[in-house]
């Protein structure tokens, strides 16, 4: 696919706007030394810059044209060809192929499962679990039913939890009281669509890709995690009225089940990312080993 200068300035422009809604609050929060406990997850948990979100890339099979796309030459991977700049397909190296055979199969096995929407976001309480109030987390913010009340919503509902990053972060007193003992090994056998670390995960597998693939995948991913972050900490034993949120009271019948609700229209949502996210890992994977 060729594009004019003024039809990939123009999606250009579209993307850099659409991520600056949340890197820009970001920077200025870093620079006055402030923390987010809902929105900082997305730039210290998840290993993508905010400039390199920012950073508008096409994708593969893409040649840029016009006089402007020539500084995409000081990026990373990309040459000059007949008609203007492209990625170049040797930087698709066998490190990039060794992951995305990984990704990709996590991926096919996630996609290929029913979404669960029983844990009701318990994984939040047991990282907090018997913990000191000064060793909480986000010690910034109070705990709705204060550590005795967290405790006792942990101890009566249970916590079934098959997502690996979730529950490595679990307090030692909360760990046994799990119902799954998730590894990185089988993350692949556990990892299914109603899970929310798993939708939020979307954004990581497509930030792995790097400019191999196109922003506008990218954001979307982004998008969703930023949105699933809200309704995890929502759900949280945290109290964020201070931050203009109301909770998701899941020790209540009716708040498990607002939970469900929205757990499994994340899974709607998210269905399509991870689609799209598969045939690129096939087609990438694909045109390497042809």
């Amino acid at each position: 696919m060729w594009l004019a200068e003024r039809e990939w300035r123009a999606r250009e422009d579209v993307h850099v706007e659409r991520m600056r809604e949340w890197t820009v609050p970001h920077q200025r929060r870093r620079s006055l030394g402030e923390k987010h406990p809902v929105l900082d997850f997305l730039f210290t948990y998840y290993s993508h810059p905010p400039s390199h979100l920012e950073r508008w890339q096409p994708g593969p099979g893409v040649v840029l044209g016009g006089p402007s796309a020539r500084r995409f030459l000081d990026r990373k991977g990309y040459q000059e060809v007949g008609g203007g700049i492209t990625l170049d397909p040797r930087a698709f190296t066998e490190r990039h192929v060794r992951t995305s055979r990984y990704v990709l199969s996590l991926l096919e096995a996630t996609a290929s499962r029913r979404p669960r929407l029983s844990c009701f976001g318990l994984h939040e309480w047991a990282m907090v679990y018997r913990l000191p109030a000064g060793d909480v987390r986000h010690a910034q913010l109070p705990l709705r039913l204060g550590s005795d009340g967290t405790d006792e919503v942990v101890e009566s509902l249970g916590v079934r939890c098959g997502h690996f990053d979730a529950y490595r972060f679990f307090t030692d007193a909360a760990r046994p009281r799990n119902e799954l003992r998730p590894t990185r090994e089988t993350q692949r056998d556990l990892d299914q669509p109603g899970c929310l670390h798993v939708g939020m995960d979307l954004y990581k597998w497509a930030y792995k890709l790097g400019p191999f693939v196109p922003s506008e995948l990218l954001g979307d991913c982004f998008a969703l995690a930023a949105d699933i972050r809200l309704l995890d900490m929502r759900a949280s034993p945290y109290d964020l009225s201070s931050l203009g949120h109301s909770p998701v009271r899941i020790e209540t019948a009716e708040g498990r089940a607002e939970y469900a609700r929205e757990q499994a229209a994340f899974a709607r949502r998210a269905a399509p990312l991870r689609a799209r996210l598969v045939e690129h890992y096939r087609t990438l994977l694909a045109e390497h080993d042809a």
